[in-house]
């Protein structure tokens, strides 16, 4: 994704649309459409390719984008959250329904307007144009949080060369003599990621001032290392991108058969491909897969209108959408099935069975001289609540009791209904899975490097969805265009450190839960809105014809008019109420002294927080439309009021005439010669200036239309403004 690299000689030149200039004085004369709503004329001028690579190195682009963090990480914990099957089975119908129509939506707007996400909406609906300074908005939202999804991966990276990994047992708190009883409450891997990785707090209102270190540290890494990529330009070779998405499905695949084999896994695994249709009656549910399929496909952050647009022409963009969502549901897919095979694994070897195992484990070691006679277990504590087994440990000698923890077995000793909920599932769950391996530190290395490697391709393409546009659209940054990475990286260093804090944790829960996928369904929504209904799916139909030689796919067509945008205006409308809902919002915090995760719930403040940075990111898309009302409205009255005969009119006439865009230069016919004459007259007055100027002697238009001045020849109307058609087409 060199921004400097050049074309091959082979390549075909790209070819973009470029905004017309507007004066504060004269209309551009823009098209009228429905609702008062006008677009203007646009017309194809050459830009450089920023995604210049080839073909199957795009592909490869766009499947590592979308099997990013979104599916190993964010789908596993909102299946487990909702029931298994039932989401996943919302989750599919929302996926085609919606996901994949509107990932060829923006695909194709890219191919055919060949500019960054902000001028692409900037061209289509100038009424609506600040729709792409929301995606890159939501592009920053999204970035911070990724970034501490990737320190996490870092420190999981460095601890994997620890052999035995830390953890996979019950850790020493302090000095060598202390140890944390509160370990053998849950299994040793979640007590690591709340207390070693995270160091969490109770609540979200505790410790926000206090960084953790080690987060902090890999935080700089990972920004500083995305800083160099972004300035330098290093293109990462297509062999790197083959070997991690290759590896990774290897690896996730290994992890599948081997927790297959697991004490209790199967049972858990029914809970995923069984589905009770009363739970499909959950609202929440609903809300949660929506935005999950607007995040995991990269909907509405501009990254694939801008990564689509410096693409070669004539690319089927409906096999590549459904080759991209069918990457990110056989990931989602698979790591999901992992997840709930340790899950079932941890159920049914907690509790009584999990003591049970603990203390024929002791009894041997006793046997075998391991352990000291003294350490001998009382009578019958298979028998007694799991809470006896825990106090005969507290009660053992310090030296005696570390050998003890230390020999127990990885599982947890009291019950618990879930055993984990919280976005740190799969980090969880992955470092439980490497730790079944002969050689566990070597899976371990292998697969969060290969998480890291996954993580940094989903960053570099929002940061791309970021820094080109700015390059593009801010004179001062035009200038110096290194000097956006520089920006960019800098505010996502000190914007990402909160999440860095001991509840770090449970703001990357609210912002990805509750924020960010309110954001997207907007945005989305506005989108849809402005294709389908405000710029005219006829009319993008014949553009689309007209410059790129074939039509879209009509089925397509007529979900964008009336089913994917229903669904998004639902969708915003049940992110609204649970945000604003009489019931409090809770989020899953982690009580130290229980063992466990709890609910608690949001305080007020944190949704105000929620409620500035949703207006605050959604601000753009009003902005433009309120100044175009005030401002331009009165000047295109103005100008339709004035007298044909003026010389100021018959200007503006000839500059409309010769604005017309280039891809509309085809051959065309009139239904009727006096009707579309009579409609013509009436409708626009620069077009009805230039009808009673055609030279009778100029050279002949084609079939019965009206002859045209040889200086005018280049210039034809757009089939889909006026009431005409090609020639040839019905």
């Amino acid at each position: 994704m060199d921004q400097h690299l050049k074309a091959s000689p082979k390549a075909k030149k790209e070819e973009h649309v470029e905004e017309e200039p507007t004066s504060s004085k004269k209309s551009t004369n823009p098209t009228p459409l429905s609702w008062g709503f006008k677009t203007k004329k646009i017309r194809i001028t050459k830009i450089p390719n920023h995604f210049q690579a080839q073909k199957a190195e795009n592909i490869l682009i766009l499947v590592a984008f979308s099997i990013g963090l979104g599916s190993m990480w964010r789908f596993p914990y909102l299946c487990h959250q909702n029931g298994g099957g039932s989401f996943l089975l919302v989750y599919l119908i929302l996926l085609l329904l919606v996901g994949i129509p509107l990932l060829y939506m923006e695909m194709i707007i890219g191919e055919w307007l060949c500019v960054d996400n902000i001028r692409a909406w900037k061209q289509l609906v100038p009424w609506l144009s600040g729709l792409g300074y929301c995606s890159m908005l939501a592009c920053v939202l999204v970035s911070l949080y990724n970034s501490v999804l990737i320190s996490w991966s870092l420190i999981y990276l460095g601890q994997s060369f620890v052999n035995p990994p830390p953890w996979s047992y019950c850790p020493v708190v302090g000095n060598v003599s202390l140890i944390d009883l509160s370990c053998l409450r849950t299994v040793p891997h979640q007590h690591f990621w709340y207390h070693t990785t995270l160091q969490a707090s109770n609540q979200m209102e505790e410790g926000v001032e206090v960084l953790v270190l080690n987060i902090t540290l890999c935080l700089l890494a990972t920004w500083t290392f995305l800083c160099v990529i972004m300035i330098v330009r290093i293109k990462i070779s297509a062999l790197i991108q083959i070997f991690s998405i290759f590896f990774l499905y290897v690896l996730l695949l290994c992890f599948f058969l081997r927790s297959l084999f697991l004490q209790g896994a199967m049972a858990s695994l029914r809970r995923l491909v069984t589905t009770e249709l009363s739970s499909l009656l959950s609202v929440d549910m609903w809300r949660q897969a929506g935005g999950h399929v607007i995040y995991s496909l990269g909907l509405g952050m501009g990254t694939i209108i801008t990564f689509s647009s410096s693409q070669n022409r004539g690319d089927n963009y409906i096999k590549l959408a459904a080759f991209m969502a069918a990457a990110n549901l056989v990931t989602s897919l698979l790591s999901t099935s992992i997840i709930f095979l340790v899950l079932g694994f941890w159920t049914t070897t907690s509790g009584s069975s999990c003591v049970e195992k603990n203390v024929s484990n002791l009894i041997r070691m006793i046997g075998e001289g391991v352990l000291p006679q003294t350490s001998w277990l009382p009578k019958d504590i298979i028998h007694r609540p799991p809470q006896e087994y825990l106090n005969w440990v507290g009660q053992l000698p310090r030296n005696l009791q570390k050998e003890v923890v230390h020999l127990s077995l990885p599982c947890s000793i009291l019950v618990q209904e879930k055993v984990m909920e919280s976005p740190g599932l799969a980090y969880v769950i992955f470092s439980q899975v490497v730790s079944l391996f002969p050689g566990s530190s070597f899976w371990a290395i292998m697969f969060f490097m290969v998480l890291v490697i996954t993580g940094l391709f989903t960053m570099i393409m929002l940061l791309e969805g970021i820094v080109l546009p700015l390059q593009n659209n801010i004179p001062t940054f035009t200038k110096y265009p290194k000097l956006v990475p520089v920006v960019v990286c800098l505010g996502g260093l000190l914007g990402s450190l909160i999440f860095t804090s001991r509840p770090g944790s449970y703001m990357v829960l609210l912002l990805d839960d509750h924020l960010v996928p309110m954001v997207l369904v907007t945005i989305v929504m506005f989108q849809n809105l402005s294709l389908a209904w405000v710029y005219g799916i006829r009319r993008f139909r014949a553009e689309m014809f007209g410059q790129l030689g074939r039509l879209v796919w009509a089925p397509f067509t007529f979900l964008w008019s009336y089913v994917t945008l229903p669904t998004l205006l639902t969708l915003f409308i049940i992110y609204f109420l649970n945000l604003y809902h009489r019931e409090p919002l809770n989020y899953i915090a982690w009580n130290n002294s229980m063992g466990q995760e709890v609910k608690q719930p949001y305080q007020k403040i944190v949704l105000s927080w929620v409620t500035f940075l949703s207006i605050l990111a959604l601000l753009p898309i009003p902005v433009p439309t309120l100044y175009h009302w005030w401002y331009l409205d009165d000047h295109i009255i103005c100008e339709i009021v004035e007298e044909p005969s003026s010389s100021k009119k018959t200007e503006t006439g000839f500059n409309v005439a010769n604005q017309w865009p280039a891809h509309s230069q085809r051959r065309l016919t009139f239904r009727a010669q006096d009707k579309s004459q009579t409609l013509l007259l009436g409708k626009i007055p620069g077009e009805a200036f230039f009808l009673s100027s055609l030279n009778p002697v100029g050279k002949m238009g084609t079939g019965s239309g009206l002859p045209i001045p040889e200086s005018l020849e280049p210039m034809t109307l757009a089939a889909s403004d006026l009431d005409f058609h090609s020639t040839g087409q019905k």
